[in-house]
């Protein structure tokens, strides 16, 4: 036995020869055998401690004092359900574990390694390799489960302890990046669309939509889809956000090619309570009051959010088309100046019930709505075969939306560490509508009024998305994870708009019923997944998946009866993740994945939507899936507080749905009009380099940059009359700079800069309101442009419970979009500035109170949580 367990010892050792370790009887440059030790802390009634200091020491002899010293091998705090978990542990040191927690007595308690029993197994020769089997025997012996360990509680009374700690700004995962935001002063008052400025890779553009790699990514709230758009979310509220840009086979395969974006709401940590107040206001007469309430003892945790929002918004712009349309040649020119006023109110309450030790009740509901008042005036001057024509088309329009959300969760915690079942329903849904009058006044030459033309568009609608999923999580003790789980996600729309038209010298609105878009519409999605991860060695992980999927959609136009209908079996879409330590600071990560986007049903309706007459629009119904294959390889490095990032993306989409812009009949004019629709695109590529540093580079100094190189092409070789888009190689960056100054002042300083690049894919997108849609992506391009945003704050009070904070976003009035679109008989510029200049002012007052009665009684589940955090 002895000499098949020194056999097997001087195998392990050869296979694992990558660093030198004193260890004395080791070949030069080995390194010994490692385990993996893990377990549960708990109280005296089984309860999972949180936050516990686990640590784990190893005991050797100091040839300078000749005795026997303790040496920290490792060190981390329990998670939420009292886990913890070592790897690369030193199986053949002495060992020994010490845990301490706020509120309990420290405990001590050996660790040693068992042994397997060799029986039957005979030891290899001189030269032989030994059986796999036996070394597998043997590493599987090396992963220890301490399993439940029982602290007593300490029944003495602690004075309040203060604790300053900060999150990193980045941080890895195999398949994802996690951004944390609560210390970003600039987005202090704002939305959930300030807050996607100032996170590195994402690109925020005029409309507030964000882009990710130039395409339009999935948002997820706390790891689910959402009808909440980011200006419907305060960014108070938010705690971190992760940018999945290869979302693995637990997520949708359909959606967005761009990736998703999971905004994590903030929820309390604390036992006892607290909250924050938050008012502001900007130099537009916007205005924001936000206030927050957190009560966490015993069995619950109760979170209490709202929010109200006054916002004026300020935009200037022109545009000029010129084009040839059945022979007749036109030049039109539009002054633009619009003006939104509106009010939007947030309301989020969040339960969680710990049923028992293992097993946790959430139940989350989200309330909101809002209203708001778009008012523009375009001054429009065409010139047509030589005669110059002068209007003036002012818009007054009201728009309202009741947003309602629903989650409910059960997690389930199984003895063995890392096995966990989740089921989930979520339900976001509400109502909107939607009233607005256009008036057109064409004058003579005199600036005299000589006719008017009203159009009037009334609409409302209601939406429902429904999702039902089941996660279940199982670790083996060969260290190797499976993950599985079924969702289903319904999705119900229902839509009214009509129109009306008083044409010039008639005294009486006519209906336009061609131009009315009433319809009804259901869509589902049927999935199921199972993923495999886990460590071939310590140094080289991997998560493969497999998911399945089908879907089916109909609709209905509720004017003409019509009925639309399709199906689409089922698909599968693998991916793969693989991460490889290089060394203790040195990773790097590769991943490939398979995506679709269907068209959806506003996409596929071959109806003309005439209720922007400047912006008409008509679906596809010959529209079919794009489907696209993604590979990213990362490279990441960390060295003291910096941390270096370095990707490579490559992406390929067949059938690629994009907007398009051509000349067509219009039925209800029955002239040749230009007329925005849908095509599937031969294909599409796009590819680049992406570098993110993020670092402490001194103590008063924290910097982030990022830096997008990439190229992106539309093949429409397989549309008629096409203009060819060529390849074009662009620049994406950012830069984000926090000092903290002496007497608790902080300013941060940021910016970013986009190239020459070719408009973003727009998937997934209906009607809009006037002037708001961008132009195909297959025909245009966005001019360069530049932004700087700069913020000031203040710390008072004790403990420091209040802040004040000053920002001005855009200081340069450079962040002006101008938008250079072309195609079959037409040419257009469209350039716009929003909110230039914005100053905010912003004043943030927290309280609390620590509840330290609970660290005197027996049921306590918390150690740290009570602690005042900064």
């Amino acid at each position: 036995m002895k000499r098949l367990l020194s056999a097997l010892f001087t195998a392990l050792i050869t296979i694992t020869s990558f660093a030198q370790m004193p260890t004395g009887g080791a070949p030069a440059g080995a390194k010994m055998p490692e385990g993996k030790l893990f377990g549960k802390i708990v109280d005296e009634q089984g309860k999972p401690v949180e936050f516990a200091s686990v640590v784990l020491l190893k005991t050797t002899f100091d040839n300078a004092t000749k005795q026997s010293k303790d040496v920290l091998v490792k060190a981390q705090s329990s998670e939420l359900n009292g886990d913890f978990n070592f790897s690369e542990v030193p199986v053949m040191a002495k060992l020994k574990l010490k845990i301490s927690s706020v509120g309990y007595k420290t405990l001590e308690l050996p660790v040693t390694f068992a042994m397997p029993k060799m029986e039957g197994m005979t030891p290899p020769k001189a030269g032989q390799q030994p059986d796999p089997a036996m070394i597998a025997k043997m590493m599987a012996a090396f992963d220890k489960d301490l399993g439940n360990i029982k602290i007593e509680s300490d029944t003495k009374v602690l004075d309040a302890v203060t604790v300053t700690a900060q999150k990193a700004l980045l941080e890895m995962d195999i398949d994802k990046k996690t951004f944390n935001v609560e210390k970003n002063i600039v987005t202090a008052g704002g939305t959930g669309v300030d807050v996607m400025r100032n996170i590195p890779s994402l690109q925020v553009d005029i409309d507030g939509n964000v882009k990710l790699r130039n395409a339009a990514p999935t948002i997820f709230i706390d790891g689910r889809p959402t009808t909440l758009s980011l200006d419907q979310i305060p960014a108070d509220a938010i705690e971190k956000v992760e940018v999945i840009t290869n979302p693995s086979a637990k997520y949708d395969a359909s959606g967005s090619m761009a990736g998703i974006l999971n905004i994590i709401l903030k929820k309390n940590k604390k036992s006892g309570y607290n909250g924050m107040l938050n008012i502001g206001a900007d130099r537009f007469g916007g205005s924001n009051a936000m206030g927050s309430i957190s009560v966490r003892q015993k069995k619950w945790n109760v979170t209490l959010m709202g929010m109200n929002m006054r916002m004026r918004n300020n935009t200037e712009g022109n545009s000029e088309r010129t084009s040839s349309i059945g022979g007749i040649n036109s030049n039109v020119m539009q002054d633009i100046e619009s003006k939104t006023k509106g009010m939007m109110t947030f309301g989020r309450l969040g339960v969680d019930y710990n049923i028992s030790n293992r097993t946790t009740l959430s139940v989350g509901t989200v309330i909101a709505g809002g209203k708001f008042r778009p008012s523009e005036d375009i001054l429009i001057t065409n010139t047509t075969s030589g005669k110059t024509t002068v209007s003036n088309r002012l818009s007054e329009s009201e728009r309202s939306f009741k947003p309602r959300g629903l989650q409910l969760g059960l997690k389930h915690n199984f003895p063995t560490s890392g096995e966990e079942l989740s089921m989930d329903f979520n339900y976001f849904g509400g109502k909107n509508a939607m009233n607005g009058v256009y008036t057109t006044n064409y004058y003579n030459a005199s600036n005299q009024i000589t006719g008017t033309q009203i159009q009037r568009n009334i609409g409302n609608g209601e939406n429902q998305f429904m999702t039902f999923q089941t996660d279940y999580t199982k670790p083996f003790k060969n260290g190797m994870n499976l993950e599985t789980g079924i969702r289903a996600q319904i999705n119900n729309l229902q839509n009214i708009n009509d129109n009306s038209l008083k044409a010039v010298g008639s005294d009486v609105y006519k209906n336009i019923t061609s131009a009315s878009a009433n319809y009804d519409s259901k869509n589902s999605v049927y999935a199921a997944y199972a993923s495999v991860s886990g460590k071939v060695s310590t140094m080289f992980s991997y998560k493969v998946g497999l998911r399945a999927e089908s879907s089916s959609y109909e609709g209905k136009l509720l004017n003409t009866g019509q009925n639309f209908s399709n199906s689409y079996p089922i698909s599968l879409f693998p991916s793969v993740f693989i991460s490889k330590n290089l060394s203790k600071t040195d990773q790097l990560q590769l991943s490939v994945t398979r995506r679709v986007n269907r068209p959806n049903f506003f996409q596929l309706i071959p109806f003309i939507d005439y209720s922007d007459s400047l912006n008409i629009t008509r679906g596809n119904a010959n529209l079919v899936p794009e489907f696209t294959t993604s590979g990213e390889i990362s490279y990441s490095k960390s060295q003291g507080t910096g941390t270096f990032l370095a990707s490579a993306y490559y992406k390929h989409t067949n059938n690629l749905i994009t907007r398009y812009l051509n000349q067509e009949i219009n039925p209800i004019s029955g002239k040749l009009d230009l007329i925005n629709t849908y095509i599937n695109a031969n294909s599409s590529i796009n590819y680049g380099a992406e570098f993110t540093y993020s670092n402490k580079v001194q103590k008063w100094w924290d910097l982030t940059a990022n830096i997008n190189f990439y190229n992106s092409k539309i093949n429409t070789d397989n549309i008629d009359n096409a203009v060819a888009t060529s390849a074009l190689w662009t620049v994406f960056g950012k830069l984000n700079n926090n000092f903290n100054l002496p007497k608790k002042w902080v300013i941060q300083l940021s910016g970013d800069y986009q190239g020459k690049t070719n408009m973003p894919v727009t998937q997934n997108q209906g009607f809009g309101p006037p002037m708001s849609q961008a132009q195909s992506s297959s025909q245009g391009y966005i001019k360069p442009f530049y932004g700087v945003d700069f913020a000031v704050k203040k710390t008072f009070l004790k403990n420091d419970l209040a802040s004040l904070t000053l920002s001005v976003n855009d200081i340069f009035r450079t962040r002006g979009n101008t938008q250079v679109s072309y195609g079959e008989g037409f040419s257009q510029t469209y350039y716009r500035l929003t909110n230039p200049q914005m100053v905010k002012l912003n004043l943030s007052i927290r309280f609390g109170k620590m509840d330290m009665s609970m660290f005197k009684k027996n049921n306590n589940t918390n150690s740290m949580e009570g602690m005042q955090m900064q």
